[in-house]
């Protein structure tokens, strides 16, 4: 049985990813910062769990061995999130997770995921595929983005086989309290008669978290297709449609105030995944 370790599996797409590989009977080794709220999961008690937090990381220590030498590593691990502009993310972040996934794959971990994000596409509108140039608009995508050019960089001298996600939009139960549909949910608990959000009109490329889980696990359990991949629907859809469907779906009724806030300047009007890559992985699989 091969033996996976997946890091932020306490987070949002961590609990799912989790999940997912236990019913598709791999064995799992999580980890994450706090052991506690690990222990607030149902997967808890099937999982090898080593907990980790990348402040103490030691250039000294065999990673390979301190997770239990699994076969494949699925990296989601990633802190000061949603604060997309901080710079914490080049400046402490990057070093910290290269140096770590280094430190694997030096030490014999030859199949490696990582999540990354459309955000590496920066401002570029339309749809957006893997053979595009990479253009990081805020500190966030810039390390991300740097993260993977540092990693292909590695592969030249260390061969290994890296499959890198870029995940697009997505919701669902654990999500962000500060996201759009969980203040949504909390907006409908509260009985509001009224949801402030922007205008609507910008397109995005949403799945729902366990279609993602699902999506993440199956490009990390393959190895024909490898280098960048989208993890997305394939199909733009509008902020406002979104929403007005979830409301649709919960059979609730709540007035929209569009155009409260303004559209975030850290993202393009429109853009959504080219998902033809992903798909030749969802149709082999």
């Amino acid at each position: 049985m091969k033996k996976i370790l997946v890091t932020g599996s306490t987070g949002f797409i961590g609990n799912y990813v989790v999940q997912e590989l236990l019913k598709n009977n791999y064995q799992v080794i999580a980890s994450s910062a706090r052991e506690e709220k690990a222990k607030q999961f149902s997967w808890y008690s099937q999982v090898k769990y080593v907990a980790f937090n990348f402040q103490d990381f030691d250039e000294s220590i065999n990673y390979a061995l301190f997770f239990d030498s699994p076969d494949a590593v699925i990296h989601l691990a990633w802190e000061g999130l949603p604060n997309y502009k901080s710079l914490f993310h080049f400046e402490t972040n990057l070093p910290l997770h290269y140096k770590f996934l280094k430190n694997l794959i030096v030490n014999g971990i030859k199949d490696i995921t990582v999540t990354g994000t459309c955000f590496e596409y920066g401002m570029q509108d339309g749809s957006l595929s893997e053979d595009m140039q990479s253009m990081p608009a805020n500190p966030y995508a810039l390390a991300k983005d740097s993260l993977r050019k540092f990693l292909q960089e590695l592969q030249k001298v260390e061969p290994y086989m890296l499959k890198w996600i870029r995940l697009f939009y997505m919701y669902g139960s654990g999500q962000n309290p500060n996201s759009l549909l969980s203040q949504l949910d909390k907006a409908l608990a509260n009985g509001d008669k009224v949801f402030n959000m922007s205008g609507g009109e910008q397109t995005r490329d949403y799945l729902p978290v366990e279609k993602v889980a699902t999506y993440v696990v199956q490009i990390a359990t393959q190895n024909n297709v490898t280098g960048i991949v989208n993890c997305c629907s394939g199909k733009p859809s509008t902020v406002k449609s979104l929403v007005e469907k979830y409301l649709e779906e919960k059979n609730k009724n709540i007035s929209l105030n569009l155009g409260h806030y303004q559209y975030p300047d850290y993202e393009p009007m429109h853009f959504w995944g080219d998902d033809k890559k992903l798909k030749t992985i969802i149709n082999n699989g």
